[in-house]
């Protein structure tokens, strides 16, 4: 009698236990599809800004003129020396190409993508400007004002990297990146003296600071946020800020010069 109750008990236990990890996987697949829960809209009477500005401490690195005698065309396209973009200081140390934006503190809120694309230009054979910022996703024009060819070729870590030529009179090169990465080094293969970074950020609140060293970030919601500053020969550096409702907050960053710039 036994040996006849065994296969049954045995299809009947089979089947409970294959039921309930049907169950269990279909919770699971159901939790993995469900939406996680849209952030708070952001009321517009309620925003404030981040201002301040980006200074080195210390003397500035001496560069000597990039030479573009490989290429005639470049050296005809100056009429004074043209010296690199690593290092750009302005009066009482303001601190140029520094891309300044918000880390964290944004939560789960999604931005829509702007439609105006960031425009890269390859002017005089050097890259303006020097540091791009664009959300991901956003498209990026690239445009050659010059009458050589030259190649576009961004270098990322998390995103898709792509080498393109553009000739002159060309149409513009048009492309995206999809993950955000500060920032991407790009390089032109033709012209080796030839570079520029592109920032991509998932959030609008995001300024590269011109020769005053300034940066405005508007319309941020209440809250507390990181925000960094990133610049190619000094690094990073992050600060915390906390703004209310219509507040204004100023914050400065400062780099130490490297020793023996």
């Amino acid at each position: 009698m036994r040996s006849k109750l065994f296969p049954i008990v045995l299809v009947a236990a089979l089947a409970v236990m294959l039921s309930s990890c049907g169950k269990k996987e279909t919770q699971e697949t159901a939790e993995q599809k469900a939406p996680a829960p849209a952030a708070a809209p952001i009321d517009a009477a309620t925003v404030g800004e981040v201002t301040g500005t980006v200074t080195l401490d210390g003397a500035p690195p001496t560069f000597k003129p990039i030479n573009m005698s490989a290429e005639a065309y470049c050296v005809k396209a100056h009429t004074t020396p043209v010296l690199p973009q690593d290092v750009v200081v302005g009066d009482k140390g303001a601190l140029a190409n520094v891309i300044v934006y918000v880390k964290d503190g944004l939560g789960d809120r999604t931005f829509d993508v702007p439609k105006q694309p960031a425009t890269l230009d390859q002017k005089g054979c050097t890259y303006d400007p020097h540091v791009v910022a664009l959300m991901a996703g956003q498209e990026l024009q690239v445009v050659n004002s010059d009458q050589t060819t030259h190649n576009i070729h961004p270098m990322p870590k998390d995103n898709r990297e792509w080498n393109k030529s553009q000739p002159p009179g060309a149409s513009p090169i048009e492309d995206t990146f999809a993950r955000a990465e500060v920032a991407i080094p790009v390089k032109c293969n033709v012209h080796p003296w030839m570079k520029s970074y592109i920032a991509v950020i998932k959030n609008p609140y995001f300024q590269v600071t011109g020769k005053n060293g300034a940066f405005d970030l508007k319309n941020l919601p209440p809250g507390t946020y990181t925000l960094e500053a990133w610049h190619e020969k000094y690094g990073t550096s992050d600060q915390t800020v906390t703004i209310g409702p219509k507040e204004t907050k100023t914050v400065t960053f400062v780099f130490k010069a490297a020793s023996g710039d």
